[in-house]
């Protein structure tokens, strides 16, 4: 059993932020801002692949109600929202979840350094995509 399937079945504690049949939310034990959260689809799925369409608008519905209530009770300026899908790009435990990173202004957060194309990558990297 996966350590979000333990939190959810309450045999590891959590600081629980908001709850509903489909899915949890808690803060991120290792926050990278103040109030930084977890959303979490109750069954287990690995990646946003293999959710189902039903629990997986479930899931961002509760981000959502998360940030607002982030928003309202934190005082936040904005927050970001993340989903690291497989280990190459981040994600540390295989279960479905999302990030709710509370932004303020000034915090010198910058999630995404950006890179330019290279003259026609752009043109290459589309025909791939949608062939």
């Amino acid at each position: 059993m996966c350590v979000f399937c333990q939190i959810i079945a309450g045999d590891i504690p959590s600081y629980k932020v908001y709850e509903d049949e489909k899915t949890l939310a808690f803060l991120d034990i290792n926050p990278v801002s103040v109030g930084h959260t977890l959303v979490v689809a109750k069954g287990h799925y690995s990646n946003l692949e293999e959710i189902p369409f039903n629990e997986l608008t479930a899931l961002i519905s509760s981000v959502q109600k998360v940030g607002r209530l982030l928003k309202d009770k934190l005082g936040i300026d904005g927050y970001n929202v993340t989903e690291n899908n497989d280990p190459v790009a981040g994600q540390e435990i295989s279960h479905i979840h999302f990030h709710v990173i509370p932004r303020f202004s000034g915090d010198s957060l910058d999630p995404w350094p950006r890179r330019g194309y290279e003259l026609e990558e752009a043109e290459r990297i589309l025909k791939k995509i949608i062939g």
